[in-house]
């Protein structure tokens, strides 16, 4: 039966929340902050070890499915084509999975390592100099893509392949049993990953309004305040209502492929007017060096020096926590626009293909900063993390128009989070309605960017920060329950003795749309 289109429990529930949350912040945000950054000191103080233990185990489980018996088994119907070419489909999942992010940290993070705090070694010196790029790819790498990975793969076999209802909720029936699932305990579910979604990509609006802002402040005079913030979000949430109402296969994916063009276009400029020969020895060295110590970073706590075991709370759990807000909405889209695609086909694509990338933008704008600081030209270290990109571009060759083309891919990767955002809510509150309607999509639109503007207003990149580590904690729980209903669903469906794929158990047939 096709799934329906009626607006849920789910959405009234998650929308009154959000306007709950939306509300206080505006009345009362200093009180907002202030509960916001105690609870996130209570969750980095006691669950560090839990998140780096979550993620590398997920990031074994993608692996281990990678070279499974279970790696030819299709996202779809047996012999279906995948839906989007692999160009539009490469786009696509990589505007959703790091889009803004990507352009706000791939100076900032980088020159913050080498000069201002180090993970390891003393700022300022050659060692944290040459340990920077190896913890900013560190933090942008597979770690996160296994994160997405895993959430859009169990997404995809649940919904395209066994032909569940495209809910979060729906995942875990082989596990807690359709009648759970279908009553209070799937409502909570469902809710849970339309707010962890909302404050994830909130989070990405508020730091993408904050960079359009220091950037038109940088190279305009342009003010940087509230007002102009405001302004931004309102512009951006005209253009990603237009997309969201043009659908996935016009507005989404015409704006992921042009976003794409343009990033390389910046890319390629800085790799060319700015040093080159540093660039390419920097992406090498870095490269080594993660491999080297990769299991070291992925389980390193430092209990004895508060300083370190700080740096790993700011960053790398932050960054934990980050991928896990974003993983419901992140794997549900990538799980829809990789229907047809086998699992071997799917994490090869999904882990590997954007983590090289992510290496590549962070050695090309990193290490163009990290040499003008190293050479005395510019002081990009000091300059805040919205502005340093633009600070570092001005001490190249056209500076001035590059700076011009990462704002418009700043705003177009705004607009493709949002949108992508917008369509996956509206399926989590309309009953998995893989069409859902476009008053839906555009209300959440709405409300992504009312949840953005409160987060700017009760603190700006902090309490963005805080947000995302509060909300993560409940998802990360959800997600280790996905990873086991569909073992078992697996096990169950393609036994050893099975040699086909397409078998369909007859009580899978009334969960099916």
């Amino acid at each position: 039966m096709q799934a329906k289109k009626s607006i849920t429990l789910v959405f009234w529930l998650a929308l009154a929340f959000c306007i709950l949350f939306v509300g206080v912040g505006a009345i009362i945000p200093e009180s907002m902050e202030a509960s916001t950054q105690y609870i996130t000191t209570l969750i980095s103080k006691n669950f560090s070890w839990y998140y780096l233990l979550l993620i590398l185990a997920i990031l074994f489980v993608c692996i281990y499915l990678l070279f499974s018996r279970f790696s030819s088994i299709t996202l779809g119907k047996e012999g279906e084509d995948p839906e989007f070419s692999l160009h539009s489909w490469f786009a696509m999942l990589f505007s959703a999975g790091m889009g803004i992010g990507l352009v706000f940290w791939t100076t900032a993070e980088p020159i913050s390592h080498a000069f201002s705090a180090s993970p390891i070694a003393e700022p300022g010196t050659q060692d944290a100099i040459d340990q920077a790029m190896q913890f900013s790819f560190f933090h942008w790498g597979i770690h996160a893509w296994a994160v997405y990975g895993i959430v859009a793969l169990v997404f995809a076999y649940f919904n395209f392949h066994k032909g569940y209802k495209g809910l979060v909720s729906s995942t875990l029936t082989p596990l807690f049993g359709e009648k759970r699932m279908w009553g209070p305990l799937g409502i909570l579910i469902d809710v849970l990953a339309v707010i962890a979604t909302v404050t994830g990509v909130a989070a990405t609006l508020g730091f993408g309004a904050l960079q359009i802002n220091q950037g038109f402040n940088f190279l305009f005079g342009v003010p940087a305040n509230f007002l102009i913030q405001f302004l931004i979000i309102a512009v951006a949430t005209l253009l990603f209502t237009w997309s969201t109402w043009s659908g996935i296969n016009r507005g989404i994916k015409m704006l992921s492929n042009f976003n794409m063009v343009i990033a390389v276009i910046v890319l390629v400029g800085l790799f060319l007017v700015g040093p080159t020969l540093y660039i390419l020895n920097m992406f090498t060295s870095s490269l080594g060096s993660y491999i080297a110590n990769f299991f070291d970073m992925s389980l390193r706590l430092p209990m004895n020096d508060t300083e370190a075991f700080s740096w790993i709370q700011g960053w790398t759990i932050f960054y934990w926590a980050w991928w896990v807000s974003w993983a419901p909405f992140v794997g549900i889209f990538i799980a829809r626009v990789s229907k047809g695609r086998t699992i071997k086909e799917f994490i090869l694509g999904v882990l590997f293909a954007p983590t090289l990338v992510c290496f590549i933008f962070f050695a090309v704008f990193g290490a163009s900063a990290i040499n003008l600081q190293v050479e005395g030209v510019a002081d990009i270290a000091s300059y805040a993390t919205e502005t340093a990109t633009f600070a570092m571009l001005e001490q190249y060759p056209l500076g001035f128009i590059l700076s011009l083309l990462t704002l418009v891919v700043i705003a177009v990767f705004f607009i493709t989070s949002a949108d992508s955002a917008t369509y996956v809510i509206g399926m989590l509150t309309t009953n998995g309605n893989n069409l859902p309607s476009g008053v839906v999509k555009i209300i959440w639109g709405i409300i992504l960017s009312a949840f953005a503007l409160i987060m700017i207003y009760t603190g700006g990149t902090q309490a963005i920060q805080n947000l995302l580590i509060i909300a993560a904690l409940p998802f990360s729980l959800i997600i280790i329950f996905m990873i086991w209903s569909l073992f078992l669903a697996l096990t169950k469906d393609h036994p050893r003795s099975s040699s086909a794929h397409g078998v369909v158990h007859e009580e899978d047939i009334k969960l099916k749309e």
